[in-house]
């Protein structure tokens, strides 16, 4: 027990001083290993198998998909029809980001490819419309972590795998929080701007021209807004396993970019199949310390000692899910979602057991309080990363950001808490 709080200080150290995230955990894993009397090697064969798991192609296969969305134009064409409905009221292009952002992470399942292909281009747009760009920049933020709640979800990939439950159900464990939380951001995205004097809105089209606007910009769409139902009607008809429906979507995005849109050039194609491998290779890096670290602490039943000490404080159950929300907004704050997932599964998961909790609610829980932490402080990987795709000093959006965050996302982590429903009625659909 005392070697996983030196090895977990040792790793949250590296982690401030900005050494890369499968660095900081491959020395812990070492140290792990060292401080246990374990030979690591012993370890090694674990997490190279739990990395071959066939379930884990849906990472890459997801990623590419995403970059190449951004690089073909298939997400601009999302955002026209989305404007078409909501664009010409003021605040609209805030809720176009919001949902737009949700739509993609139907698609994609990555918050980082959210920002970048949306990011882009609605910040400069809301800005050039008298949107303040810290507002502009904290709501590109905020609402890329729909793309972790709105299935499919990389984190939920990993989190299912680690603890061994259906990777389709922990997908709709975040699917009723996400689109709560895509509703409520754009409440308060609307109710943030009720006063501003600032933002040009464009005059109101006669209610003809708005329905021919839909239906051109629709008619643009049609084929990415038909992807999400593609990718998800194969996961949960049975025809497909999360990992093929990801081949599908890769597939189907190179045949519109290529030969439908024809936006997709071999240099994109390029330049994204590399950024994806390189994402992709930084996450198996991370995975594989992290698999070689908990089966260490696994035959150590460092887990079972965590659940007893937590126990130990209160056996109150909900002082005692008080306590794990707030171990996961502490992970969630430095490290990204994807090594959340598998250390909540590792250390959490035993708490939750004792207590009773449904692992598939867990699921929700995880993935709801991990996508907070991203975009709090003091590390928080998505909201600096929205920062530097837009531009705009952290003094900008930090205020903003935190009033989307305590007003919309905080009052979501309690409600998917307490109410198990909204993380448990859809998977208990599949039976």
């Amino acid at each position: 027990m005392i070697a996983l709080f030196i090895v977990l200080i040792v790793v949250v150290f590296f982690l401030l001083i900005e050494v890369p995230v499968g660095f900081a955990f491959g020395i812990g894993a070492l140290l792990y290993g060292y401080m246990s009397g374990t030979d690591i090697s012993f370890h090694a064969g674990f997490g190279y198998t739990q990395i071959s798991a066939f379930s884990l192609l849906a990472i890459p296969l997801f990623i590419l998909s995403g970059t190449l969305m951004g690089a073909s134009g298939i997400s601009d064409r999302l955002l026209n029809f989305v404007n078409s409905f909501v664009g010409r009221t003021k605040g609209g292009l805030g809720a176009v980001t919001v949902i737009t952002c949700a739509i993609f992470g139907a698609i994609s399942g990555s918050a980082s490819a959210a920002i970048a292909a949306i990011g882009k281009i609605m910040v400069p747009r809301m800005i050039r419309e008298g949107y303040p760009p810290g507002h502009a920049t904290a709501l590109v933020a905020v609402s890329s972590v729909l793309a972790l709640l709105i299935p499919p979800s990389i984190p939920m990939i990993v989190f299912a795998i680690a603890i061994r439950e259906s990777v389709a159900k922990a997908f709709l464990s975040t699917m009723i929080p996400g689109i709560l939380l895509a509703i409520i951001y754009c409440g308060l995205n609307f109710w943030f701007l009720r006063n501003n004097r600032t933002i040009v809105v464009q005059p109101k089209l006669p209610a003809q021209e708005t329905v021919r606007q839909i239906a051109i910009t629709g008619k643009q769409a049609s084929l990415a807004i038909l992807m999400p139902g593609i990718i998800l009607g194969g996961i949960y008809s049975g025809i497909a396993t999360p990992t093929e429906a990801g081949a599908v979507a890769l597939v189907y995005t190179l045949f519109v970019g290529i030969l439908i849109y024809r936006t997709l050039s071999w240099g994109n194609l390029f330049n994204s199949t590399v950024e994806a491998a390189r994402l992709t290779g930084a996450i198996i890096m991370v995975l594989f310390f992290l698999f070689v670290m908990s089966r260490g602490m696994v035959l150590a039943k460092v887990p079972t000692q965590f659940a007893d000490f937590l126990l130990s404080i209160s056996d109150n159950r909900i002082v005692i899910l008080l306590l794990i929300n707030l171990l996961l907004l502490l992970m969630g704050m430095i490290i990204d979602d994807v090594s959340g997932s598998v250390l909540a599964a590792i250390i959490l998961l035993p708490v939750t057991q004792s207590i009773g909790l449904d692992p598939i609610h867990f699921a929700g829980i995880v993935g709801v309080n991990l996508g907070l932490g991203n975009i709090s402080p003091p590390c928080a990987p998505l909201l600096y990363m929205a920062g530097g795709v837009t531009k705009q000093p952290l003094s900008t959006y930090i205020g903003p950001t935190m009033k989307f965050l305590m007003l919309g996302h905080l009052p979501m982590v309690f409600l998917v808490t307490f109410i198990p429903e909204l993380s448990l009625w859809l998977p208990s659909l599949l039976g």
